[in-house]
């Protein structure tokens, strides 16, 4: 079994891309939805919610391995988390700069994350590692997360969709003029685990040649790597064989249901945590 967490629903995108990885394996993902956003809460409450949820996720399900699937929660917390459970495989995701840098070809490249995660020291790092090489526009999307998160909450149509196209868009603008010209911003990392999600209201006001990058692929090639370092791969008897998803939220289980069902195709029932 392998833990997922998130703040919200926004970690299905990676569980999207485990699943897609490591068909044969069980997940259990939680979505944290009734103490977020974290991107825009302090370290201190990012670093007990994360804690809070790993010990949950060894005790219930002894899980063989976790995946942050926030990058808030990486950012904050996967340094101790990892001291913490030396025995544990634990993989984070970060905001995927180098992957952009080598798509981009007018060598701007925009940053769309959360107030957290831009103004951490793990973020700043990667940075600070890739300094001369591009011009990085970073811009904190206050809000985005929130609204993605609502937009969840009825079935498989997205609400308020007028709300989430205009997030998209002061948020865009404001990091300046995108496109294939010089100047131009011609590549957007999307670095929040929400964000993937918006893409279609993203492409619409960005035209088609901006590139997107996010971190889903990445981190369940990672996730291959250290299960199969450590022998907890699920053998499988065929390839057509599947792993379990349990779906858990401290929120609105009707919300990540239909977010789950909307977004992976995923029928399974969520289940309210007290946590």
């Amino acid at each position: 079994m392998i833990g997922v967490f998130d703040s919200g629903i926004g970690g299905l995108s990676i569980l999207q891309a485990l699943r897609a990885e490591l068909p044969q394996q069980d997940f259990v993902y939680i979505a944290d939805s009734g103490h977020a956003p974290y991107g825009e809460r302090d370290d201190a409450h990012v670093i007990a919610r994360s804690r809070a949820l790993t010990q949950h996720l060894r005790a219930a399900h002894r899980i063989e391995a976790l995946v942050i699937a926030c990058n808030t929660a990486t950012a904050a917390a996967i340094h101790l988390l990892r001291a913490e459970h030396p025995d544990l495989p634990i993989v984070g995701v970060e905001p995927a700069l180098k992957p952009a840098l080598a798509l981009s070809r007018t060598r701007r490249i925009g940053v769309m994350a959360t107030r957290g995660t831009l103004s951490s020291a793990k973020f700043g790092a990667l940075l600070g590692t890739l300094a001369g090489q591009a011009e990085f526009v970073c811009q904190p999307c206050d809000g985005l997360a929130d609204a993605i998160e609502h937009s969840a909450g009825a079935g498989d149509e997205i609400t308020d969709a007028t709300d989430l196209i205009a997030h998209c868009a002061r948020h865009t603008r404001a990091m300046g003029a995108f496109g294939v010209n010089s100047g131009e911003i011609d590549t957007l990392v999307l670095g929040c685990t929400h964000y993937p999600f918006v893409q279609a209201p993203l492409r619409e006001l960005l035209g088609p040649r901006v590139r997107f990058v996010a971190t889903g692929e990445p981190v369940a090639r990672q996730t291959r790597r250290l299960l199969q370092a450590a022998r907890k791969l699920a053998p499988g008897q065929s390839a057509a064989d599947t792993g379990r998803i349990l779906l858990r939220t401290t929120g609105k289980p009707a919300a990540l249901q239909a977010a789950a069902r909307r977004w992976l195709q995923l029928q399974a029932t969520a289940e309210l945590l007290f946590i």
